[in-house]
């Protein structure tokens, strides 16, 4: 009888100290949501800094070695030449997400490095037609220990340093043509925009839908929103960017493109595991800039949007 209760009492405690123990995790958990991962542990795995905001930490890398042209225009890192990968703290660990540029002959070896490092391949596609060079994007996600994770990314970015035998860091930034009427497209658009080495480009917040991955709120911070860059002339200007669409908004985005002579040049995903899905389509067009400008605020207004927000 004895060893009964003592059986009893044992296990009754053996439950309290699990419960106990459940609610610190727990505690833990919900402390970190709203903060970001430790940046100085990313920052010296990955050899260089990033920008930080709320919960995410963010490192950009301009591929400023690439000479990409299309239809007589460069292509440079803000019209959509730049790797970056995205680091977000969360009661599970850290989910990380990126999107890697790389030549056509690059891709089988950075998709290998990313298997072998516990990462997962959840995109590959172009941006561009006519590009020379062939430029691909391929998108990365990972979930773990932010030391994991960071590990993961650094072997990528590693591997293409390696395979390009080129350092990003080290090239110089290009600058481009712009003479366009930055207040009439902005006025067009309806918002500000943000030059930056002849390039005007404007970013378009979701904040009409909370997009879920694996548990965690996919930001525009992380990649979910429409974008819009130009550069050239009032008369001849290039715009290249990206929508982001719920499933049901697809064909009238197209539809409205196309009308205004901008080429659709792409429509894939860049999550798997992402609630409510989530469609992007890549543009091009050249012409008129308050044409084009025209044009994109037609197919926006067949999605909802806002103001850009980060």
């Amino acid at each position: 009888m004895m060893r009964v209760v003592l059986a009893v009492i044992l296990g009754f405690c053996f439950t309290t100290a699990d419960i106990g123990k459940a609610e610190t995790v727990e505690k833990k958990n919900m402390e970190v949501q709203g903060q970001g991962p430790d940046a100085r542990i990313i920052d010296d795995i990955m050899g260089m800094k990033g920008a930080a905001k709320g919960d995410e930490y963010k490192i950009t890398i301009p591929q400023k070695e690439l000479s990409v042209m299309v239809d007589g225009f460069r292509i440079t890192p803000p019209m959509g030449l730049s790797t970056w990968i995205d680091f977000k703290n969360g009661p599970h660990g850290i989910m990380m997400m990126g999107d890697i540029v790389l030549l056509e002959n690059e891709i089988g070896a950075v998709e290998m490095t990313a298997i072998e490092n516990g990462l997962s391949v959840t995109g590959l596609h172009n941006h561009f037609v006519r590009d020379s060079r062939k430029v691909m994007y391929m998108h990365i996600h990972g979930m773990g220990r932010v030391e994991e994770m960071a590990k993961g990314a650094h072997a990528v970015i590693a591997k293409v340093a390696d395979l390009r035998h080129h350092d990003a860091d080290k090239a110089e930034n290009v600058a481009v043509e712009n003479s366009i009427d930055q207040s009439k497209i902005e006025s067009l658009l309806g918002q500000k925009g943000e030059l930056s080495g002849g390039v005007l480009k404007m970013t378009f917040a979701r904040p009409d839908v909370k997009l879920v991955d694996h548990g965690y709120e996919v930001s525009s911070f992380m990649g979910f929103n429409t974008w819009a860059a130009f550069q050239g002339t009032n008369d001849r200007a290039a715009v290249a960017g990206d929508f982001a669409m719920l499933s049901d908004e697809v064909p009238a985005v197209i539809a409205e493109l196309s009308r205004s002579g901008i080429e659709v040049v792409a429509l894939h995903n860049h999550m798997v595991m992402e609630t409510p899905r989530i469609f992007f389509l890549h543009y091009w067009g050249v012409g008129p800039a308050d044409k084009l400008a025209g044009g994109l605020k037609a197919a926006l207004d067949r999605t909802g949007h806002t103001q850009k927000t980060g």
